[in-house]
């Protein structure tokens, strides 16, 4: 007998013939949605699970029961009326609050008359404490560690980024609503708002991870939500070299031009790991300098001590006491920073940042999102003009080539590995032209295997930089062999 049945009999049972509107007859809340109690409306009867899939259905979609949801969601509602101020209460460590919850869940669960399987129980006690503790249905992506994204299309589509690859989840939220509540949730903790005035929203989980949402009037379909996850452990330049990201003559070159307190500029599409590499460069920076980090939400997990972050603020209601990002890189030049660390330029900050790297603060970092090292030249005269200032371009590439020494530039490849394929010197101006120099390579040429992965790796040129001697000032010299050119593979068909 199906799940609903055993309620709809249980229901009759108590209720001496009522209608099947709340389980247990205890006037519960209404349906989800706005729906009744009822069976649904395709005449059969439901799944004998609420996460069943049915005959015919995409199996990555999951079939929810209303009556069961009904259920679930008063005794969310009973867990919260009863220990409310328990969940703000600090004095409570995360496990002693987990272990009342699930007694009051246990209690709530023991009242009703509903006929639920063992199974039901359990999964629909997960679901509450999910709700309660965490961020419901998507609580168990966040805390897988093989899952870098999370992407909610409206409240029954919910995909995951799994090595790479995007995969549709078998987990849906109940309705708008319930999406809404989450939400919420995660914005309120960063001190971030969100509503119809506000229908866009960037922030950050407790841990780190980025988030965007997008609501109702602008988002089509039900609430969005993206959550780009951040290891618990920052990945570190030895994890990038078995990802194979890039090898270790790669590592040690980059490690000198940190430590040589060279400017570098870390480039890539989105999705292309430059947070990772940017928190990866900052690891280098030595202990006894003063770090200060700018960015949109803290995502940076320095491990150095004497580090400053600083994240942006958006508008008030009324509009006002925005704080960007140029402000904040304006700022950080008055707090005696031995290195500058953007999280992303992105507009008129940009020229900031080029004047500090030309005044002083060598050693500065930070990323822009590019298609190429050349790109990004051209992307950093766009920024520089959105400052607001009528400069001359040739003025402006002066600036980019006197400030910036080196661009590593990432690519998320069509097997889903990211990869840096360019480690470009910055050489200076020949004419109106920036000279690029690159030195290290992708070796696209080396074809890909029978299941898609790309074979190539990065490949030294066989070229020696020219700023070698402003790191010897810095006593680091740079080993020749981490120069020794390799042979490239020539690409089938002769391309």
């Amino acid at each position: 007998m199906s799940l609903y049945k055993r309620l709809h009999e249980a229901q009759q049972a108590h209720n001496g013939g009522g209608a099947p509107g709340s389980p247990g007859g205890q006037g519960g809340a209404p349906a989800p949605g706005g729906g009744h109690g009822g069976p649904p409306s395709h005449g059969g009867p439901p799944p004998s699970s609420p996460y069943a899939t049915p005959p015919g259905e995409n199996p990555g979609k999951r079939q929810r029961d209303p009556i069961l949801d009904q259920l679930r969601q008063k005794i969310h509602h009973h867990v919260i009326e009863e220990i409310g101020p328990l969940l703000f209460d600090q004095r409570l460590s995360e496990d002693e609050l987990r272990r009342r919850v699930e007694d009051e869940l246990h209690a709530a669960l023991n009242k009703e008359r509903a006929p639920l399987s063992a199974a039901d129980k359990n999964r629909l006690i997960k679901d509450v404490l999910d709700d309660i503790m965490g961020y419901g249905p998507i609580d168990q992506f966040l805390k897988d560690d093989d899952i870098s994204e999370v992407m909610v299309n409206g409240p029954e589509r919910i995909y995951v980024e799994r090595k790479g690859k995007l995969v549709l989840s078998n987990a849906t939220f109940i309705d708008e609503a319930h999406l809404r509540r989450i939400i919420d949730k995660i914005v309120s903790q960063v001190g971030r708002r969100i509503d119809e005035s506000t229908p866009m929203v960037d922030a950050r989980l407790l841990d780190g991870s980025r988030v965007n949402a997008v609501i109702h009037p602008l988002s089509i379909g039900g609430p969005f939500l993206t959550i780009r996850k951040f290891s618990r452990d920052p990945l570190t330049v030895e994890d990038l070299i078995r990802f194979g990201s890039f090898n270790p003559k790669t590592a040690k070159f980059l490690e000198a031009i940190v430590m040589g307190r060279c400017n570098v500029i870390v480039s890539g599409g989105t999705g292309t790991g430059k947070t990772t590499m940017l928190n990866v460069l900052s690891s280098f920076i030595p202990d006894d300098e003063r770090i200060v980090t700018v960015e949109d939400a803290k995502e940076l997990q320095l491990k150095q001590d004497h580090v400053l972050s600083m994240e942006t603020r958006p508008p008030n209601v009324e509009g006002k006491g925005a704080v960007s990002i140029r402000d904040l890189v304006r700022n950080t030049l008055r707090m005696r920073p031995d290195r500058i660390v953007v999280g992303e330029c992105r507009a008129g900050e940009a020229l900031d940042m080029l004047q500090a790297m030309n005044t002083g603060h060598d050693g500065s970092i930070t990323t822009i999102h590019s298609n190429s090292p050349r790109d990004t030249l051209a992307r950093i005269e766009t920024m520089t003009l959105m400052a607001g200032y009528d400069l001359p371009v040739r003025a402006i590439r002066e600036q980019i080539a006197s400030a910036v020494d080196v661009i590593v530039h990432l690519t998320r490849l069509r097997d889903g590995t990211r990869r840096v394929t360019h480690v470009t010197e910055v050489q200076g101006m020949e004419g109106d032209t920036i000279i690029l120099q690159d030195l290290f390579l992708f070796d696209y040429g080396m074809g890909v295997d029978e299941h898609g992965k790309f074979l190539g790796h990065l490949k030294a040129v066989g070229i020696r930089p020219k700023f070698a001697e402003k790191l010897l000032d810095y006593g680091i010299k740079l080993p020749t062999e981490l120069f020794d050119p390799e042979p490239f593979a020539r690409r089938q068909g002769g391309f």
